[in-house]
């Protein structure tokens, strides 16, 4: 039945596109003619309806952006590996543990008090770690920037499995400094005598199918970056560091305890990686999980303390109002966590220690312990961080049930890549949109001044005999006219745009950039901004588009372009770049008001810059490889440099 219907279906379709022939060779150019026809009419229609568009796209973009942290939007967070089985394990760590901790901070803390060099602090990790039989060794390390050179040692120590060949290892590691504003100088006071007492604790049990490997890395990202380079072989151009004498198997998971103080209210979960990388979904929740359950620790996200909605503080006012209230409180406390989220994002720092494991494709975060007067401490974090290794010692393969792009916005809740992702796009989409229009409007002009003098003549002199005067004609029949539009020059200048943008990736690297940073910002505006002649020689003249014009659609559809591609390698900067870029690129037009255009050209001047922020900028990238400095280099300054152009071109 179904082949007689398909062979009816095709026998219909030879017949009409037999008709279809006859047609053509009575009148061979009318599907050619009603092709143009509908082309047109297809133009006019965009043309007259994408001012509409751009503004509803605009609305849409930019109020989707605002509801991300809606708490109508995303779902709970739940548990995929069905291996993982978190909090299904009776915990062993007890008191005796909790006073071998406190013996070895007590060791520490003598240390400290004499003042003890790195070199007699990373003796005694070493020595500690061998008088628990666990083979350790050092690795000395440095690092050459243009910020000057960093240099460490750090220890480790490796435990075989005592059930299996040692395919696969887990890390549990603590950096001397914690990341309390992001490696200041504050001492992780007692992450490492957390991850020795581990050490101790854990080697006890044979239970284990992964090998463990203690890591204490020096400083606070760049002892852990050398160690993971030497571990996994990768060269980097700027390291010298020492081969590693014991190693392991593959490293599936890894587990960073950062605890700066004497006790904790709270136990913050930090998960961005390296150039925007996340964890897989499913350690984050595990951790989560067990640290409410098992630890009996409140979780949060970061070091975001959430204080509950109080009822009685809105007592007496109707439940509309309250249940208004309680829906703005939520939503206040997701903001902060996204905002908290895209300030890592954005310039590709990670959060944490933990983050540097995520470009070898290894699933890690860090537990920070929140500073507090009390009730926790080595008990509560022991507990949870010994569940949380025997969850991950379950694993038979590489964490991949869950998601690897999610945005949370709390602990518990988060958003999938299908509720965030269309903010980003839908404005890319109205920038494209906007390039589209301008390119056309670019290839017509407004009208031929010749043809309409010509026209106005014509209408003069077909006056009647039987008229008393000539008609007089008020107003001109303006004639629209195509123009050839100029693609090599507006190339040729994104061209040497994206040129200034590697010289300046390459200027950066040297110290005496930055004494003179904000001079020579100002005279690449100086030199944008030049004086009307300058200008003036710029503009198209006859049949030929505006140079600006062409500048202009180029620069939108290359915004529009590369916010698309980034949005899933990186959300939040494609967010952020679509966001302060989507208003001012899709306004600024040749009928823009002249203060409008003005405006802008002072918006994205890169007129100042401030030092501070390169040279951390700068030092990520030469220590940790980061992506951000390269794209505002090579990707963002050009476009920025281009829009500029065209908006001053435009007055």
């Amino acid at each position: 039945m179904a082949g007689l219907i398909f062979r009816l279906i095709a026998k219909a379709w030879r017949r009409r596109r037999a008709g279809a022939d006859d047609d053509g060779d009575e009148d061979p150019h009318a599907a050619l003619v009603a092709r143009v026809r509908r082309r047109r009419q297809l133009e006019n229609l965009y043309a007259k309806y994408l001012v509409y568009a751009r503004i509803l796209l605009l609305v849409l973009g930019y109020a989707w952006l605002a509801a991300l942290a809606s708490p109508w939007l995303g779902r709970g967070t739940y548990i995929d590996e069905n291996a993982l089985q978190p909090g299904q394990v009776l915990t062993k760590w007890g008191w005796d543990d909790v006073h071998a901790a406190d013996r070895y901070l007590e060791s520490l803390d003598a240390l400290h008090a004499r003042n003890a060099s790195k070199a007699e602090l990373t003796a005694w990790v070493k020595d500690e770690f061998a008088k628990l039989g666990i083979s350790s060794s050092t690795q000395r390390y440095a690092f050459s920037t243009a910020t000057g050179s960093v240099n460490g040692t750090n220890t480790y120590a490796v435990f075989p499995a005592p059930r299996s060949s040692g395919a696969e290892a887990m890390v549990i590691s603590a950096s001397w400094l914690s990341r309390i504003d992001e490696g200041a100088g504050a001492i992780n006071q007692r992450g490492v005598p957390t991850v020795l007492a581990l050490a101790r604790f854990l080697t006890n049990y044979s239970y284990w199918a992964k090998d463990l490997v203690f890591v204490i890395s020096d400083g606070y990202l760049d002892g852990m970056q050398a160690w993971l380079n030497a571990y996994h072989g990768l060269p980097q151009s700027n390291l010298v560091a020492e081969p590693l004498e014991l190693s392991s198997g593959v490293i599936w998971t890894a587990l960073n305890i950062d605890y700066p103080g004497h006790s904790f209210s709270h136990l913050g979960l930090f998960f961005d990686g390296l150039n925007g990388r996340l964890p897989n979904q499913d350690l984050m929740n595990s951790v989560a999980m067990i640290t409410s359950h098992t630890g009996g620790v409140p979780v949060v996200l970061y070091d975001h303390i959430e204080q509950p909605f109080s009822l009685s503080r809105h007592h007496g006012k109707a439940d509309w109002h309250v249940k208004v209230l309680k829906e703005l409180h939520t939503y206040q406390l997701r903001a902060r966590n996204i905002l908290r989220h895209f300030g890592y994002e954005v310039v590709g720092r990670p959060s944490g220690v933990h983050g540097l494991f995520h470009q070898f494709r290894i699933d890690a975060i860090t537990v920070f312990a929140v500073p507090a007067v009390g009730p926790h401490g080595f008990h509560s974090l022991g507990k949870l961080v010994e569940s949380s290794l025997r969850t991950m010692n379950n694993l038979l393969e590489r964490l991949h049930a869950s998601f690897f792009l999610y945005l949370m916005a709390g602990p518990h809740a988060f958003l999938k890549i299908g509720h965030y992702l269309p903010c980003a796009i839908i404005l890319s989409i109205a920038i494209t949109l906007t390039g589209l229009g301008v390119w056309r409007q670019a290839g017509w002009t407004e009208y031929d001044e010749w043809d309409a003098e010509v026209e106005y003549k014509a209408a003069l002199e077909q006056t009647t005999k039987e008229s008393p005067a000539p008609v007089l004609v008020t107003e001109k029949t303006f004639v629209p006219r195509k123009r050839q539009r100029a693609v090599m020059e507006p190339l040729g200048v994104m061209l040497a745009t994206h040129a200034i943008g590697v010289l300046l990736l390459f200027a950066m690297r040297f110290p005496s950039f930055y004494n003179t940073i904000t001079i020579a910002a100002s005279y690449i505006g100086l030199v944008l901004v030049a004086p009307p002649p300058l200008k003036n020689g710029l503009r198209s003249t006859g049949g030929r588009a505006p140079f600006h014009t062409v500048l202009h659609a180029f620069t939108l559809l290359s915004a529009g372009m590369v916010i698309s591609i980034i949005a899933v390698l990186n959300f939040a900067l494609a967010a952020s770049l679509a966001a302060v870029l989507a208003l001012p690129f899709v306004s600024v037009s040749p009928q823009s008001h002249r203060l409008f255009k003005i405006g802008l050209a002072a918006l994205c001047a890169p007129a100042f810059v401030n030092p501070g922020f390169a040279k951390n900028v700068v030092r990520e990238y030469e220590l940790l490889g980061g992506w951000f400095l390269p794209f505002v280099c090579v990707v963002y300054v050009p476009i920025v440099l281009q829009s500029w152009m065209a908006a001053v071109l435009y007055i």
